[in-house]
Order: C-alpha cells, then sequence, then structure tokens
C-alpha cells in the first residue's frame, strides 16, 4: 500500500500540463493495481469497417462513465450478421479497435456471429459477461431509449407473447411482422414500433440474453445519427459501414477511406498493399454456387431451422440460378428476410448447421489488447468464467465442444482467404495468428 500511495501523491502534487498524458498515466496506474471501482463498458460489434459513428459511441461511454472507463468489444470474425465476409480480416479490424478507443477486443465466435439478431446477442453478452468485468453494456439505437428497450424485451419473454405469436404467423405475413404485432397486443403499438428499426431490435435482443443468463449491468445507449442501418452511399453521410462498403465495391476507394476513423484508414491500406483487402463475397460466387449445387434436399431442410420450407425454395434457386442475387430473388418470399435467405446461403457454403452449435460459447479469445487491455486481461484470470485463450494452441487442452468450434473458425478463416485480391495471402492458418499487442 504504500507504494501505492507514493505513486498517487506523486501523480497528484506533480501534475504534467499534458491532461492526455494524466488521465492515461491515471488509468493505466488504476489497472495496474486492479482497482475495481474503474467502470468496464462492453460493446457487441463488427467494425465493418469502423468508422466514426462507431467512434461517437466509444466517446460517449467515457464521457457519460468516466474518462477512464475501460471498453471491452465482442467482435464478430471473418464473417457478419447479414451473412456476408467482413472488409477486412478480424485481426486487422480489431487492431483498428484498440487504435482508436477500444481496450480489449474479444471474438464473437463464428456460430454466434452469422446467427439471427437474437443469437447475435445471445453470443455477444455471452462472451462479455463471461469476462467477470462488465459494468455496462453500451450499444447505438434508433430511439435511445434503454426503458422502451427493456420493456420490449420483457415482453418478448412472457409466456403470453409465444401464444400470441403463434396466432399471428397464422396470417402468412414474415416472422418480423407477426412478431410487431404480438408485442403490440402486450404493450402498445409504439413499443411494438421499436421492433421495426435493425439497431433497436439488435437492443431489445441484447437486453433478452441478459435476462438469460441472469446479469444485470448498467445500460447505455445513445440515438443513431447520419445514415440508416443499410444506407446507400448518396444518402448515408458519415456514418454506414454499408454505404463505406459500396463505395468500395464501386471504385470509389478516396471516398470510402474519408469516412473511416484513422486508424481503421491506416490499417485498411496495409491490408490492401498486402493484397488481402478488400474482401467481397463476390469473389467467391462460383465456389459458393459450386457447393450449393453439391447439397442435397435434406442438406438444405437441415438449415431451415423453422421448417417452413424456405430450404427447399433455396435448393430450387440453386439449380435454376447462376448468380447469388439470382438464387436470393428466386428464393424470396415475404416471409423470408434477405437476410435469412443470405444467412443460410452462408452457412451452406461454410458447411455449417444450427446442430453444430454449442449450448453456449465455451471459450474467450482475445483478438487484440492494448496496455489497458493486458491489465484486462491480468484481472480476467480471477474474474472470468470461461477459459482465456490469447495462443491458439491452448484450445487443444480444453473441451471437446471448444476444440470442435475453433476447428471450424479455422475452416472457415481459410474459406474467407480465398476471397483476398491476392491469392497467394491466402495460405495462413488460425492456429498460427496471435492477438494484436500494439
Amino acid at each position: 500500500m504504500f507504494a501505492f500511495a507514493q505513486t498517487l501523491f506523486f501523480i497528484i502534487t506533480n501534475p504534467p500540463q499534458d491532461t492526455t498524458y494524466i488521465f492515461t498515466e491515471l488509468t493505466l496506474f488504476c489497472n495496474r493495481f486492479e482497482v475495481t471501482n474503474v467502470k468496464t463498458a462492453g460493446i457487441i460489434t463488427e467494425y465493418n469497417p469502423l468508422h466514426y459513428g462507431h467512434l461517437a459511441l466509444i466517446q460517449a461511454v467515457r464521457q457519460q462513465f468516466g474518462g477512464d472507463t475501460a471498453v471491452i468489444c465482442a467482435m464478430s470474425g471473418d464473417f457478419v450478421q447479414r451473412g456476408d465476409f467482413a472488409l477486412v480480416r478480424r485481426h486487422a479490424r480489431a487492431e483498428a479497435a484498440v487504435r482508436s478507443g477500444a481496450d480489449l477486443v474479444l471474438e464473437l465466435p463464428l456460430l454466434w456471429a452469422v446467427s439471427s439478431a437474437e443469437g447475435f446477442a445471445q453470443g455477444g453478452v455471452e462472451v462479455l459477461t463471461a469476462t467477470g468485468l462488465l459494468d455496462v453494456l453500451a450499444f447505438g439505437s434508433e430511439c435511445g431509449d434503454t426503458a422502451a428497450l427493456a420493456r420490449a424485451a420483457g415482453a418478448l419473454e412472457d409466456a403470453a407473447f409465444q401464444t400470441a405469436l403463434k396466432a399471428e404467423l397464422t396470417k402468412g405475413d414474415s416472422f418480423a411482422a407477426a412478431r410487431q404485432r404480438a408485442v403490440a397486443a402486450l404493450l402498445s403499438p409504439s413499443d411494438a414500433a421499436l421492433l421495426s428499426d435493425p439497431n433497436n431490435t439488435l437492443g431489445i435482443e441484447y437486453c433478452r440474453a441478459l435476462l438469460r443468463v441472469g446479469a444485470a449491468p448498467a445500460l447505455f445507449t445513445i440515438p443513431r445519427t447520419g445514415a440508416a442501418h443499410d444506407a446507400t452511399p448518396e444518402n448515408a453521410g458519415g456514418y454506414s459501414a454499408s454505404a463505406i462498403r459500396h463505395l468500395l465495391a464501386e471504385g470509389r476507394r478516396a471516398d470510402a477511406l474519408s469516412r473511416m476513423v484513422p486508424a481503421m484508414r491506416t490499417v485498411y491500406e496495409a491490408e490492401e498493399t498486402a493484397g488481402r483487402a478488400p474482401v467481397f463475397a463476390a469473389a467467391c460466387e462460383r465456389a459458393i454456387l459450386a457447393r450449393l449445387r453439391s447439397m442435397t434436399p435434406a442438406e438444405f431442410d437441415a438449415l431451415d431451422t423453422g421448417h417452413e420450407g424456405v430450404g427447399q425454395r433455396l435448393y430450387n434457386a440453386s439449380r435454376n440460378a447462376a448468380t447469388l442475387d439470382a438464387v436470393l430473388d428466386n428464393a424470396k418470399t415475404k416471409r423470408y428476410a434477405y437476410a435469412r435467405l443470405r444467412r443460410m446461403v452462408l452457412w451452406a457454403y461454410l458447411g455449417l448447421t444450427p446442430a453444430k452449435l454449442p449450448a453456449s460459447v465455451p471459450y474467450l479469445r482475445i483478438l487484440a489488447a492494448n496496455e489497458t487491455g493486458r491489465a484486462l486481461l491480468g484481472r480476467m484470470r480471477k474474474t472470468a468464467r470461461l477459459p482465456v485463450i490469447t495462443k491458439p494452441a491452448a484450445i487443444r487442452s480444453l473441451s471437446p465442444d471448444a476444440h470442435r468450434l475453433f476447428e471450424t473458425e479455422s475452416r472457415a478463416a481459410d474459406l474467407y482467404a480465398l476471397a483476398y485480391p491476392e491469392l497467394t495471402e491466402a495460405c495462413g492458418s488460425l492456429w498460427r495468428q496471435n492477438p494484436v499487442m500494439p
């Protein structure tokens, strides 16, 4: 304790002129001595790519809870929730995150990262709560109202909701429309309308997942500003990851780079120079079509968890269409959202089935950490409820579920690399990828 008091006295009585320096030194000091009143905020994210809207959330968290608040991210790997390839590989995006204000980036494992909003949220919440450090769960939303989101989550977990949902599904509309009407019957039309916006929906699913795991961190949300989730470049302003990807696909590189935060821009340019960016599913279109055409009707049915016939629609479409867009268009009805169909196609390409999903996340894998993040890792050795993996070889000593999951991740990473612009870079192995520690 004498060393603690002596160091603190020196910092207070000899303040440097650079306030950024003193905040940084105090933060690192607190983490080294494991001061437990420093808050830890968690963010579930994709950073595909990281832009100024993402940065605004990190900044808002520290403005609300203190400049020394530690930020832990649970981030998707090489594939993302909308059923697509990430623009750049996981370790590159994780590096950009810790250079932009995050302290520690943990992997959201593949089988949850490419799931529905419910599965995505469940996986992210399991990762963050398993650290044993989560004080605050932070996210963006269209409404900016945590109380309203929590109220809607409670309704979705109510037994009466299932009865109302079954009645609405008989009307032949999409699942999303039926769910919204069922919630309106339990709460109000304004509460139900929250489910019509993608970030509100994710926020509600985060709240539901917290109820399931029995965790109660503080909830913090900021209203999403700028573009809608899937806005095109023409109306996207500065805050849409979709718009940035569209710009790159159209060859408007300079415009796209101007919308990334500086660290993301630097990392992206390095990946581009190395022949690993940009990554688009179109580069593997024929391989995906070949996989679809080699599948049996039963294999398609195994992907149809709702047993609604969408597997057969995809099977037929894959035989009669020569592009992925045409496959999706031919299989689409008002009942099936494009995102659901894209995820089914991606699961098919990667050889995934719902039966391969473990009951819960089996480990915490570190993708990147700064000095504060490394101090958090030291604390997690005492608080984490799951094994913490820094070196892939450690997976071999874990449970069969953990080993199978990482093998699945590794195979998927090999398929992802086939979409690199330069195929000579597609020869790495996830088993040799250690965390980024800038």
